[in-house]
């Protein structure tokens, strides 16, 4: 690219001539030679702080929102925020690849594995690293759009409302995927509806030619479908009994917690074998496939891709605990919903069941209940013991019985852990990102043993 071609598109002036560069960065940690640098402007960070540092890695060029004392050419812009946003358009216009946009209250990540894996399995693809999910994020993967790349799989986050339509205008997606709506993070939306609307401004962007990809298992799916009444529409169902485009049904779960399904839709009938734990992953499984296909995939990559997929760090990954217990991480994030789905899990694991509980956060006025909830429902699955520790811990405890343990804080609850954990012994550890409870995991993790 360079500053007269970026300057021709936005609102833009240029300052001390032309300048050529392939990448952009907004980090002088790994700026690269050559490279421009866009200073982007936080509540807690100003990055025209670091145009010395860029200059000093070798910035061909500089795009800020006041000018500056150098002699590298500038593109002064408004709101580098909003001029991130616009270059990443660009990239993604230039690009031939086939972009799929995914959101969802629960399982976003998971979902972009396995669609990530899944069309990987077709043509070069890429896909959203970690948890860049939020308006920055999301134009930094669009730059990274390739000409090799076949596919874009890029996941949508939000703490507000008209997040997403910000991610979604830049990326302008071939198709749109949602995979639920629920009460995580209510705090920043008002409501649950306000979650669904701020969900549904994934569909916005999509043109006549583009495919939604909904959940026909989502009480909200009325509202998607009337939303996305300009284009071409799919579903998917992880019920039996569900009615969609793309259903499962044979749905079995061994006894290790592995799941296994056939898929069923126009094309044929595959039978997948997940290698994760839950059946909640067949819901998923199934929005990934049915996202995967709208692309352009096939279902022997389907089948392929979804059973090498593995289990992000953090969602309920099983790993080797101490002194040979099974210790099931599950500690990335919680909602009441992924609570209830790792609750259904520890359920079938054979042996002496301690689920290991922190606060779930940004719930608002929904707090109290939903903690009140989770104690009720691992009450319900006669999980053996409930650990728990945090602003809600009485609450949860409370609402599961006597036999639950209130603990002042995790290292005293990972002392009391570290001394029972043996063979019979399954620990889950669930809780939000601002509990920490990744802390409890690292304690109790067979890789410090010895």
């Amino acid at each position: 690219m360079s500053l007269s071609e970026l300057a021709s598109e936005m609102e833009a002036t240029m300052i001390g001539g032309e300048a050529q560069f392939a990448h952009l960065s907004t980090d002088t940690r790994t700026l690269q030679a050559g490279d421009a640098y866009l200073a982007l402007k936080g509540e807690h960070f100003d990055g025209h702080a670091f145009v010395a540092a860029a200059e000093q890695a070798g910035a061909s060029a500089l795009i800020v929102e006041r000018e500056q004392q150098t002699t590298r050419p500038q593109l002064l812009v408004p709101d580098t925020h909003v001029a991130l946003g616009d270059i990443a358009r660009l990239n993604r216009q230039r690009s031939s690849a086939t972009v799929l946009a995914l959101t969802g209250s629960q399982g976003k990540t998971t979902v972009k594995e396995m669609t990530y894996s899944i069309l990987a399995d077709k043509a070069e693809t890429l896909a959203t690293i970690a948890n860049l999910n939020n308006t920055i994020g999301v134009p930094l993967t669009l730059l990274r759009i390739e000409p090799q790349h076949t596919f874009a799989v890029i996941e949508m986050g939000a703490n507000k409302a008209r997040e997403i339509a910000f991610s979604v205008s830049v990326t302008q997606p071939d198709v749109a995927l949602i995979t639920n709506a629920n009460a995580a993070h209510v705090e920043g939306f008002g409501s649950l509806q306000g979650i669904v609307e701020a969900k549904g401004e994934i569909l916005d962007a999509l043109s006549a030619d583009g495919v939604a990809v909904l959940n026909a298992d989502d009480p909200n799916v009325a509202q998607w479908q009337a939303r996305a009444s300009q284009c071409r529409q799919l579903t998917f169902s992880a019920r039996e009994s569900g009615e969609a485009d793309f259903s499962a049904k044979n749905i079995e779960v061994n006894s290790a917690g592995k799941v296994s399904f056939c898929l069923s839709c126009a094309h044929g009938e595959v039978d997948i074998q997940l290698p994760l734990l839950g059946k909640h992953n067949v819901s998923n499984a199934m929005a990934a496939a049915t996202a995967a296909m709208a692309a352009g995939a096939g279902l022997e990559n389907v089948k392929a891709g979804l059973e090498k997929v593995r289990a992000v760090s953090g969602r309920l990954n099983e790993l080797a605990g101490l002194s040979g217990s099974v210790l099931i991480d599950d500690s990335y994030n919680a909602s009441p919903a992924s609570f209830f789905a790792a609750i259904d899990v520890l359920a079938q694991t054979a042996g002496q069941q301690i689920l290991i509980v922190g606060d779930m956060k940004e719930l608002g006025d929904e707090s109290e209940e939903s903690h009140r909830q989770v104690g009720r429902y691992a009450a319900k699955k006669n999980i053996d013991q409930l650990w728990v520790t945090g602003e809600f811990a009485s609450t949860v405890a409370t609402a599961f019985g006597n036999s639950a343990q209130v603990f002042q804080d995790k290292d005293q609850m990972l002392e009391a852990a570290r001394d029972i954990a043996a063979e019979d012994v399954v620990f889950l550890v669930k809780g939000s990102r601002g509990s920490q409870m990744e802390t409890i995991v690292s304690g109790l993790s067979a890789e410090g043993e010895g």
